[in-house]
């Protein structure tokens, strides 16, 4: 079973690219984010006539995640998170697939910092640290798929130094990430790939996708039962060097 999680940056502009993806790769489970659209515009057809199901969380022009699977529909077991009744941000999206548990994550980018959007980004990382708590005490098979926008260690980037005043980067980001997996969750791509200096991004800008400037902020975080069932864990580069592709590249895990 392969598990995805890409962000699209905007699935209406990225439609053709993804469609594609599903068509080539075929993977089982696809979790989006930054889907930039509202409920009602969702390619629902489109993505139904490439051969999945889907339950998505939209927001008009920013946010939005989306829990895609292949000849089936996933059925929704909660959306958004608690703590703040206020927060209408369209970030957080839990289903059942299969008897797998997967939720559709984009974490808050967090920038600029100090300020109150990084803030915002460590409350709602408490806030996740509370979900999948609770998740785990479930004794479920659960991956939490999605963008993180957490550089998590020095060697997940390719510049420390470019990165030094990020809030993908500061110290209180990594250790929210950190306590998340002192949980019991593992990060599968770092499971498998320990040396890292493997990216899931890359900037628009300043060429960084042709000088492979990048850096990995999409994470698959397994539950102990999802992890024993971990055969491999990687990201489909090829897809972000096409025309018009997002920045960020699919970045999945295969279970058994």
């Amino acid at each position: 079973m392969k598990v995805v999680t890409y962000n699209v940056n905007g699935i209406k502009a990225r439609l053709p690219r993804l469609v594609e993806y599903l068509t080539e790769e075929q993977p089982d489970i696809v979790c989006l984010q930054e889907l930039k659209a509202s409920d009602e515009t969702f390619p629902q057809a489109e993505i139904e006539a490439a051969g999945y199901g889907a339950v998505w969380h939209g927001q008009k022009g920013f946010n939005g995640v989306a829990v895609l699977a292949r000849g089936t529909t996933p059925v929704e077991r909660h959306r958004g998170l608690a703590g703040e009744p206020e927060d209408e941000h369209s970030r957080y999206l839990e289903c059942d697939v299969g008897g797998l548990v997967v939720a559709s994550i984009y974490l808050p980018n967090g920038n600029p910092q100090p300020g109150p959007k990084f803030d915002y980004k460590l409350r709602w990382m408490a806030r996740l640290a509370e979900r999948a708590r609770a998740l785990l005490a479930e004794e479920l098979s659960v991956v939490l798929a999605g963008d993180y926008n957490v550089i998590a260690n020095d060697d997940d980037t390719f510049s420390v130094r470019a990165m030094a005043d990020d809030a993908l980067m500061q110290p209180e980001s990594r250790a929210a990430y950190r306590a998340l997996l002192a949980q019991g969750w593992t990060d599968a791509l770092r499971t498998r790939h320990p040396k890292g200096g493997i990216w899931t991004f890359w900037d628009y800008q300043a060429g960084a996708w042709q000088r492979d400037a990048g850096f990995r902020i999409d994470h698959l975080l397994l539950s102990p039962l999802a992890a024993d069932r971990l055969v491999e864990a990687g990201v489909d580069k090829a897809h972000r060097g096409r025309e018009r592709a997002s920045d960020h590249a699919p970045t999945w895990v295969r279970l058994r």
